[in-house]
């Protein structure tokens, strides 16, 4: 099926999100919609699918023009969608997922799972997916769980499909197996948007690239071309792709930590026996697949974790006991991995999610009286700093983009005065001119003598940042080595091997 957009545009109120985007998708084509956060990318798809409706312009499939009042409309036209964030019942099965909203019903209107089991498994076998209709959503990992959205796309018939940002939230690994997922849906015949700001991925399997800076289209590329002119497509200037940072000053160890240990509910060991130091001045990454132990990890240093033994110091104080309270007013900054999750409260004004951890005290609150003057003076201040795409400061967080969001969270952190910094997956879903900026605060923290802990399953943001990098493999510290170490090196300390040399 070929789609076209003709002249597409969105407003919200004053704002352009979309301004005349025109694309058109092939039968057998991977098309990448390439752009920062906030260019109107996932905008421009929420229209395609029915979710907006355009002010101006034209969808047409097979040169048909398309009136969709809602996604059902484009759903029964053949149009698929596999969100960043995903749509699925984390209580019901994989069949229950996959059927919801397009019910099946036997005998006397009874729900027909067996028919919704065989499509799964119909689907499944045809691409290679291994997913068992009958597992529960919330035991799957989650580049199965994408799989899972995937296949509901295609049990609806979907001759079009739309992935947006499908990899924010996979680790590298489960990133080439989509990778290869897409492949065979191109071969299938499928004509294919990719939304991403992620130039390896687009290079490796976009057919066509077209980059929308501000909601415009700003041209197009081929996939031969290479990051540096990617990038300055996107962003409109030169980015810096390296970090730049020189030799580590050295001081004294901020933060000890010393046979931790952290056992869940149900007696499971996720953290064993962590020993381990960083000095004053310097980034400790830790590296690893996703599940090894290093959420549990990041947590416990937050106070998270109810099951903790062992000791972790802060400048001689010990952090184990402490309430999450006082740990952060010991000056610990933390970027949890899952924003919406942890670092967020999406009903709440930008504004109030800048001061959610500074809302006891002075500058914020004075006599237990908000002051609002600072607060809105702070906020405008950051919004323009780290370059956060929004209205204003009273817009909610959920209405932000994914980009968005995080530069929200890295700048509250970031703005506080630190003794620790705890980084979980601190550019997880964002652009690259976000990238520089977020890498270049983390680099010009350590070099204002804050000790840093780096989470990261993306290897080339470990290897930038590290001036020692720790492997994690099931809880237990592998190796801790230096950031020059080979790739090759890494990966296999990421299966448990330790090679010679590494320091454990």
């Amino acid at each position: 099926m070929r789609l076209e957009l003709r002249d597409i545009t969105k407003r919200f109120g004053t704002l352009v999100a979309n301004n005349r985007i025109s694309l058109t998708v092939e039968p057998g084509e991977i098309h990448a919609l390439l752009g920062e956060n906030g260019a109107g990318k996932s905008t421009l798809m929420n229209v395609l699918y029915g979710l907006y409706r355009a002010d101006e312009g034209e969808i047409l499939l097979n040169d048909q023009v398309q009136h969709f009042t809602g996604p059902g409309d484009a759903i029964a036209a053949g149009i698929g969608m596999v969100h960043q964030h995903f749509m699925l019942i984390p209580v019901f099965t994989v069949a229950e997922n996959v059927m919801l909203g397009n019910e099946a019903t036997g005998f006397a209107g009874s729900l027909d799972l067996d028919a919704a089991r065989k499509r799964v498994e119909e689907i499944s076998q045809q691409f290679g997916f291994h997913v068992n209709p009958d597992s529960v959503i919330e035991t799957l990992p989650v580049g199965v769980q994408q799989r899972v959205e995937i296949i509901k796309a295609l049990s609806r018939d979907a001759e079009v499909l739309v992935f947006d940002e499908p990899t924010a939230v996979l680790t590298p690994q489960e990133t080439d197996e989509l990778m290869g997922t897409m492949r065979q849906l191109k071969e299938a015949g499928k004509a294919i948007v990719f939304i991403t700001h992620k130039l390896r991925e687009v290079r490796a399997v976009a057919d066509k690239i077209t980059v929308i800076r501000l909601g415009k289209v700003v041209g197009e590329a081929s996939p031969t071309a290479s990051n540096q002119e990617l990038a300055a497509m996107m962003v409109g200037r030169p980015v810096e792709l390296t970090v730049r940072k020189g030799p580590p000053k050295l001081g004294e160890e901020g933060l000890v930590v010393q046979d931790l240990r952290v056992i869940d509910a149900l007696g499971h060991v996720h953290v064993d026996d962590l020993s381990f130091s960083i000095k004053r001045g310097e980034v400790l990454a830790v590296a690893g697949v996703q599940g090894n132990g290093q959420t549990e990890l990041t947590e416990a240093l937050l106070g998270l974790q109810t099951h903790v033994t062992g000791s972790i110091k802060l400048d001689g104080h010990e952090l184990v006991g402490r309430s999450v309270r006082k740990i952060l007013d010991a000056g610990v900054g933390f970027i949890p991995e899952d924003r919406q999750e942890d670092g967020l409260v999406g009903n709440m004004s930008i504004a109030e999610n800048l001061m959610l951890n500074r809302s006891f005290g002075e500058p914020f609150v004075k006599n237990g009286n908000l002051q609002l003057g600072k607060l809105d003076e702070f906020a405008q201040q950051k919004l323009k700093e780290y370059d956060v795409r929004a209205p204003g400061i009273s817009t909610h967080a959920d209405n932000l983009s994914g980009g968005n969001q995080q530069k929200v969270v890295v700048a509250r952190e970031l703005s506080r005065d630190l003794r620790l910094l705890v980084a979980a997956q601190p550019t997880r879903g964002v652009d690259v001119g976000s990238i520089e900026f977020i890498h270049k605060q983390i680099i010009a923290t350590r070099d204002s003598g804050v000790p840093v802990i780096v989470v990261s399953t993306e290897l080339d943001e470990v290897v930038a940042l590290a001036d020692r990098i720790m492997v994690l493999y099931r809880g237990r510290i592998v190796g801790i080595v230096p950031p020059d170490t080979p790739r090759d090196v890494l990966g296999l300390m990421m299966t448990g091997e330790r090679p010679e040399g590494a320091v454990a």
